[in-house]
């Protein structure tokens, strides 16, 4: 199945916490990575005031699994864990890296485990700029708009593209 994954990390060597999770998730085991989209530098959103000077980079991968999605959920929060994610009560303070899962095929579900597609995809330009790159007529579960057309119907952000010399 084609899964989407949305990466970010806003502390410390950020890219280099990108390029590290892209290659841990392509090592899972049935799981090949299909595209990465290019990455994106962006202000925090919905941050506490001394969490704003943390700039994130931001990028989605898309990837092709067998695994069951509770597994690679599973997965994904153990490569965050392992590459020094500390969950907390809150939700948007800095991390070294985030792995969402934004969408898994036609899959649409919300258990309150793993929601998909993610519940917030269709509001963050963060998210969309990057997917727009790799997918942009992906249509998701509950949307009759392609991807590139949500995006272009977001207010404006400052999400811009991270120096070339710094892409994959």
């Amino acid at each position: 199945m084609e899964i989407g994954l949305g990466l970010g990390s806003n502390l410390d060597h950020r890219l280099d916490y990108l390029r590290e999770a892209v290659q841990r998730i392509a090592a899972l085991p049935e799981t090949h990575v299909l595209a990465k989209a290019p990455i994106y530098e962006t202000e925090p959103v919905d941050v506490k005031p001394e969490y704003k000077p943390l700039e994130y980079l931001n990028t989605v991968i898309i990837i092709e699994s067998t695994m069951a999605l509770s597994a690679l959920s599973d997965a994904v929060h153990k490569i965050e864990a392992d590459m020094g994610r500390v969950r907390t009560e809150d939700r948007n303070a800095p991390r070294p890296i985030d792995i969402d899962i934004l969408y898994a095929g036609n899959v649409s579900q919300a258990d309150g485990i793993l929601d998909l597609p993610h519940p917030q995809w269709a509001h963050r330009r963060f998210v969309l700029q990057p997917l727009s790159d790799v997918r942009p007529f992906l249509r998701l579960p509950g949307e009759p708009r392609p991807v590139s057309e949500v995006l272009k119907s977001l207010p404006p952000a400052n999400v811009r593209l991270f120096r070339a010399e710094h892409q994959w």
